[in-house]
């Protein structure tokens, strides 16, 4: 064990130690939650939850749990507007995903921390140490989140609630888009990120994930392993046409000037898309960074928006339940 780790290990043990909780002693009902790296046994019904990715911030936040920690965000610091006027005036901001404060975490002496895999693989012995920890296979599954912070929660009932009208909202945007685009439909979509010295072409992902139950397809050729690919020279442009195209980008200069010279070049121009004028610029907060199914429920809104399409209500005000097969 590395001398840095051993430290962190020796600093956590004396914050739990000067807690004075026990957490073994409670006389609460405990209940064994199945995760990425195993199971971890919760008392009760945890209220001081530390989120360390933001598809659990997310997902925290729909449940109506106020977390006592959370991670920074990417863009929007310290937290996404979409987020942050839910969040507990006291919440601690604990660092960002990739490195995040382990003994700040301690102090809070939370009653559950719920992480990511590919966030934080390397630090779940630290973390387990501190408190029950609930990791997420990935970051995208946003479904998969909600339902694993339901049962660590004691919050099932709420979480299945909240996938039930996620999924009515599916339904009836599949039935108006095959309405409205006919033969049409279902569209291929290419989902691009700009950056400041390349292009990403998604082939996965949190939208990915949601536009797949909406009914979208990717084109032929967009089919590779992983998240997708970087193309880095203008040349491989005709990589990402398709019926339409959503872009989205952070507000930077060099980000910028990225997308000004690729949108100029002639191949470019001769995308489908852009000659059909289907290319939608996104918000990168919901439809890459939210990662939850708030996020997932404004990705859905502006699909509503850039397609025209007006959502359908049932009779008691919430979305139309329904298979489908009419809106």
């Amino acid at each position: 064990m590395s001398r840095s780790i051993s430290v962190a290990l020796w600093a956590i043990a004396c914050l739990l130690a000067l807690s004075g909780l026990p957490r073994e002693t409670r006389a609460e009902p405990v209940r064994t939650v199945d995760h990425a790296f195993g199971e971890s046994r919760i008392a009760g019904s945890p209220q001081r939850i530390v989120t360390l990715y933001q598809g659990a911030t997310d997902s925290a936040l729909a449940l109506g749990l106020e977390p006592a920690g959370v991670v920074e965000s990417w863009l929007e610091r310290p937290m996404y507007r979409y987020l942050r006027d839910s969040l507990p005036e006291d919440v601690r901001y604990l660092g960002l995903e990739t490195q995040p404060d382990l003994e700040a975490i301690a102090e809070l002496a939370p009653d559950l921390i719920v992480g990511a895999r590919y966030r934080q693989a390397s630090v779940y012995p630290l973390l387990s140490r501190i408190a029950p920890t609930v990791i997420a296979d990935t970051a995208y599954e946003f479904e998969a989140m909600l339902e694993l912070l339901g049962k660590a929660t004691g919050r099932r009932t709420k979480a299945r609630a909240l996938l039930d009208a996620w999924h009515q909202r599916v339904a009836d945007f599949r039935c108006r888009a095959a309405a409205a685009l006919g033969d049409a439909w279902p569209q291929e979509v290419s989902v691009v990120s700009f950056r400041g010295d390349h292009v990403r072409l998604y082939y996965d992902g949190f939208a990915w994930r949601v536009l797949e139950q909406l009914g979208f397809r990717r084109p032929e050729g967009q089919t590779g392993a992983g998240w997708g690919i970087k193309l880095v020279s203008r040349e491989s442009l005709p990589a990402m046409d398709a019926d339409a195209i959503f872009v989205f980008m952070r507000d930077d200069p060099a980000v910028a000037e990225q997308h000004r010279a690729w949108t100029a070049h002639p191949l470019w121009q001769n995308l489908e898309a852009v000659k059909r004028d289907r290319v939608h610029e996104v918000d990168p907060v919901i439809w890459s960074m939210g990662a939850g199914i708030l996020a997932a429920n404004r990705l859905l809104d502006e699909l509503y928006a850039h397609y025209g399409l007006v959502p359908g209500r049932s009779k008691s005000g919430g979305q139309k339940e329904g298979k489908g097969e009419s809106c």
